[in-house]
């Protein structure tokens, strides 16, 4: 599989490992880039989409149809942060 690049969500893993996501573009704002893991249900909620990383002190939950896709979080120092996948940009190859 392909180290960089948007993936689809339903290959995302569901272990706990962190990702990079992104958030869907809604009446709340434009598209974003978002760390997100996967979570068991706790006192902070049901099980799914979690993320803590990007506000300090609160922690967001996202159902699965606000995101887009997902990809491995980059190693420290390796790269900036990746622009959100925009409608319109070709996604996961051209299926030819």
């Amino acid at each position: 599989m392909d180290a960089t690049g948007w993936r689809r969500m339903e290959t995302a893993p569901k272990d706990g490992t962190r990702i990079l996501v992104t958030v869907r573009s809604s009446e709340q704002g434009p598209a974003e880039v978002d760390v997100a893991h996967w979570a068991r249900a706790d006192q902070y909620g049901m099980e799914g989409w979690r993320s803590a990383d990007s506000h300090p002190g609160q922690v967001f939950s996202y159902a699965e149809p606000e995101l887009k896709c997902w990809m491995p979080l980059p190693r420290a120092g390796a790269a900036p942060m990746p622009a959100p996948w925009e409608e319109g940009e070709e996604l996961f190859g051209s299926g030819i």
